[in-house]
């Protein structure tokens, strides 16, 4: 390796001589570069995994909260119990009218006996 004066000249004949000391930094720092490099390729995969997760999640959620509502996605057991429970209630209503307005009759009834009996 000579210096000339427009700059350095390079031959396949050229040696370097390196002690062992900077050796193993050089290769240390490569092994450091190196890990560095495969741990941060392994967050982004699992970073780009995870939004993928959430996109996923945020879409069924979107469908759940359109089509819940609507009963496409059918209903939970307490809700076919509450279901039973308002048919029994309206059914027990109507019996209770139907009784109501007999009373009524009869009231009616006798109110115009009295009246026709003065």
């Amino acid at each position: 390796m000579g210096k000339n004066g427009n700059g350095i000249n390079l031959s396949e004949s050229g040696k370097v001589n390196l002690d062992i000391k900077s050796l193993v930094g050089i290769v240390a720092m490569l092994l450091s570069i190196a890990s560095v490099y495969f741990t941060l390729q392994g967050k982004i995969t699992q970073l780009e995994l995870d939004v993928v997760r959430m996109q996923d999640t945020s879409q069924m959620n979107t469908e759940f909260r359109i089509k819940w509502p609507r009963g496409e996605l059918g209903a939970l057991p307490d809700d076919a119990v509450q279901d039973i429970n308002i048919e029994y209630l309206q059914e027990e209503i109507e019996d209770l009218e139907e009784v109501l307005e007999d009373l009524e009759d009869v009231l009616e009834s006798h109110l115009n006996e009295r009246g026709d009996g003065h």
